[in-house]
């Protein structure tokens, strides 16, 4: 019996490892399958969601000053067909376009920002773990930042493209020059149209409006069509189009390279904008929202707020940033070479106060804007992963 148990014992061992060694490869297939849908889990699919709605919502809000924002930026001072005063600019861009002209540019701008906004709170998020190793460590105010930094260079350099296609498209059929009517460009222009009006009104040939205010307009304005102001400009109707602006800018710009001008100053700008937003917001949520004190308007304030701040603190960024991305267009005689040429031309001819042009609508446009990010982030977020 001694030896039959050995034996059955030794079979027994020998039947063990032959059956432990069939499993280890099904084991090592199970671990293999996981990093694939590590990434993807069901948090960080809720925060791209969240992120996405949150930017769609907030730009769709305020697109009409969005728009005057951008036209504010680009517009040369001198310009006689300046937008001036908010109000004012508003009811003129109503009174020449109408409602579509209040959702110009949108469009594309929803389309940019879905994947801005979602890439950006995604990368917000996953940057807190890291660098708090995942709870391990305190959130400070320096973490914060970098968080926020590195979130919105990776957000831009991810859809700057259409930032580029939707500034364009924003001035391309506004009642401005790019370049100042003093300048040969522009004079040339209505001086042309002023001794050949035939040439430049085909279009108005039969409206009642005087030749000579026809070509003033057809300059500087959109009143009599807005088709025959961009055609006067270089563009044509099949250009104001996203598709269209993008064949125009990689054909007559540089190919891919100019779809990409203005990059380096525009990841200059976000990085301590989107870093100053995400720590502001933090704090003040904290200080506004206590336990128990979360109402909607609370929530709201802390979001207008940090948006406030960081906007005012980075807003010369984003006048470079529209220089920078205009400065091929049609129609304007100024070329910068670099965002620091762009910079002295504008301290040289506009002083300091020329880094600020647009502020006063941009802010009007960052508190609702940002306010409602935050909210609606939060709010979906909630929904998707309810505690």
């Amino acid at each position: 019996m001694t030896a039959g148990s050995n034996t059955s014992s030794t079979s027994e061992s020998q039947s063990r490892p032959t059956s432990s060694s069939s499993r280890p490869p099904e084991a090592a297939m199970q671990p293999a399958k996981e990093p694939s849908t590590a990434f993807l889990t069901p948090e960080i699919v809720s925060f791209f969601i969240a992120g996405g709605c949150a930017g769609a919502a907030s730009r769709t809000v305020v697109s009409p000053l969005e728009r005057l924002k951008i036209i504010q930026q680009v517009q040369p001072r001198t310009s006689d067909g300046q937008y001036k005063g908010v109000w004012r600019s508003l009811a003129r861009m109503w009174k020449e376009e109408g409602f579509r002209g209040f959702m110009r540019g949108n469009g594309i701008n929803c389309l940019r920002i879905v994947p801005y906004s979602a890439v950006q709170f995604t990368t917000y998020e996953q940057l807190k773990k890291f660098f708090t190793r995942h709870g391990s460590k305190e959130l400070d105010t320096p973490k914060r930042l970098a968080s926020g930094a590195l979130a919105g260079i990776t957000s831009v350099c991810s859809t700057y493209p259409l930032d580029l296609v939707r500034s364009r498209l924003s001035i391309a059929t506004a009642s401005i020059a790019l370049a100042s009517p003093s300048t040969p460009s522009s004079s040339s222009l209505i001086a042309s149209a002023t001794s050949n009006p035939a040439s430049l009104l085909n279009s108005t040939a039969t409206s009642s409006i005087p030749k000579h205010a026809a070509a003033t307009a057809a300059a500087f304005h959109t009143t009599t069509s807005t088709l025959s102001t961009a055609n006067v400009a270089g563009y044509t109707k099949a250009d104001l189009t996203i598709m269209g602006m993008t064949l125009k800018i990689m054909r007559e710009e540089g190919g891919i390279r100019g779809l990409y001008r203005g990059l380096v100053t525009t990841s200059a700008g976000v990085a301590p904008y989107v870093g100053i937003n995400f720590a502001a917001y933090e704090f003040l949520r904290g200080v506004i929202t206590p336990p128990g004190k979360s109402s909607i308007g609370r929530k709201l304030s802390c979001g207008a707020l940090a948006g406030t701040i960081s906007q005012t603190l980075t807003y010369p960024f984003d006048v470079l940033r529209r220089k920078m991305q205009v400065t091929g267009m049609k129609g304007g005689s100024i070329k910068y070479d670099g965002a620091l040429h762009a910079l002295r031309s504008i301290i040289q001819t506009e002083g300091v106060a020329g880094l600020y042009r647009g502020l006063w609508p941009n802010l009007l446009k960052v508190a609702p804007s940002i306010a409602t990010s935050f909210f609606t982030y939060e709010l979906v977020k909630d929904l998707l992963l309810p505690s």
